[in-house]
């Protein structure tokens, strides 16, 4: 799936079964929450935090899925073309990081 059909299926889930989108700073503390729970995952798999009974279910990928969604929902609401952006941002990475990491004494 490319990032413009992921943009394409999301507009149409949200409109048969979402009936609209919520509002951006809805959906963006939405983002946040979701966000979150890919942390206490994470600090959990693999940081120092024990697993708490509540935590019993909680899948990496369904949440990380969640966050991607919310995401699109984010950029579909307010015009973005992902892969154009994508494109873009990993040519500004191209660019202002080709030696910077390479460079780095604590990558190697």
């Amino acid at each position: 799936m490319t990032l413009q059909e992921a943009q394409d299926l999301v507009d149409t889930w949200i409109k048969k079964n979402g009936v609209r989108y919520f509002n951006e700073l809805t959906n963006m503390a939405i983002l946040t929450e979701e966000v979150g729970e890919v942390a206490r995952i994470i600090a959990r798999q693999y940081g120092e935090q024990s697993f708490k009974k509540s935590d019993e279910g909680k899948n990496l990928g369904d949440e990380l899925a969640d966050v991607l969604f919310v995401l699109i929902c984010l950029a579909n609401q307010t015009g973005i073309n992902l892969t154009e952006a994508l494109e873009a941002n990993l040519q500004k990475k191209a660019i202002r990081d080709k030696d910077r990491h390479h460079q780095n004494e604590k990558l190697k």
